[in-house]
Formats: C-alpha cells, sequence, structure tokens
C-alpha cells in the first residue's frame, strides 16, 4: 500500500505568484523559512492530513493574488500561446507554423481568446490582455 505524496514548499521568497504557482501545482502548502520549528513541524502534520498549510504571513499576498486573478479568465493552453503570437505581432498563419496547427484551428483559439477577453479584433486582444495582467 502506498502513501499520497504530499509537498510543503519552505522558500525564502513569499513572492504571491510563486505562492499562487505552487499551490496550484499541487503543493500541500507555503511556508517561508522564517517559520519557527514548531509551525513547520505543525505544517507537515498538516499537510500529512490532508489540510492545506499556509504561512500566516502569505495570508495577505496570496489574497491580492486572488483578487488580481478573479479578473483574468481562464486561458487554455492554445490560447496563452496564441496570445503570445499576438503579443509578438505575429500573423494566424505564423502563429499557426509556430504551433504546428492549421491556420483555421488558430483562429478558433484566437476567437475564444476575444470572447474570454471581450474584444474584436488583436490590437484590443493584447491590449486588454496586458490590463488584466494576463502579460507583462
Amino acid at each position: 500500500m502506498g502513501l499520497a505524496t504530499r509537498v510543503v514548499i519552505l522558500s525564502a521568497y513569499d513572492d504571491a505568484e510563486l505562492v499562487w504557482s505552487a499551490l496550484e501545482a499541487g503543493a500541500a502548502g507555503y511556508l517561508t523559512k522564517d517559520a519557527r520549528r514548531e509551525e513547520i513541524t505543525d505544517g507537515v502534520l498538516a499537510a500529512a492530513r490532508g489540510e492545506t498549510v499556509l504561512a500566516p504571513s502569505l495570508a495577505g499576498t496570496l489574497a491580492g493574488e486572488v483578487r488580481r486573478r478573479a479578473g483574468a479568465p481562464v486561458l487554455t493552453t492554445r490560447e496563452r500561446e496564441a496570445l503570445d503570437g499576438l503579443v509578438r505581432g505575429l500573423s494566424a498563419p505564423a502563429i499557426a507554423r509556430e504551433l504546428v496547427l492549421s491556420t483555421a484551428t488558430v483562429k478558433t483559439h484566437l476567437q475564444h481568446l476575444y470572447e474570454k477577453l471581450g474584444v474584436s479584433d488583436r490590437a484590443a486582444a493584447v491590449a486588454e490582455a496586458m490590463r488584466r495582467g494576463l502579460i507583462e
């Protein structure tokens, strides 16, 4: 009988994006290196019980990230790749060649992207994606 592996990240970094990414990737918790020995021990035991562990100092950081992402639509991998192509000024055929897809498929991904962003063209999509923090 195998045990389910649970991961608690112990890091010097308290960046909201890193915390979000770790939890999104399946980490059972995220603690900072300045945590006391008891906090780390308690966190590991809590994770083993199936609980999610988060350093109290990260609550505000993570709440801010949740608020920031609340306005951001969930994009598929292909929609993100198509958006990246738009940001770099590529045409749909050029994006298709890069992703090894048909131009029609890329246009479908772009149309879905436009719908999620509430825009009707590529320039507006890039501008709206920037406004929502989907790209830098």
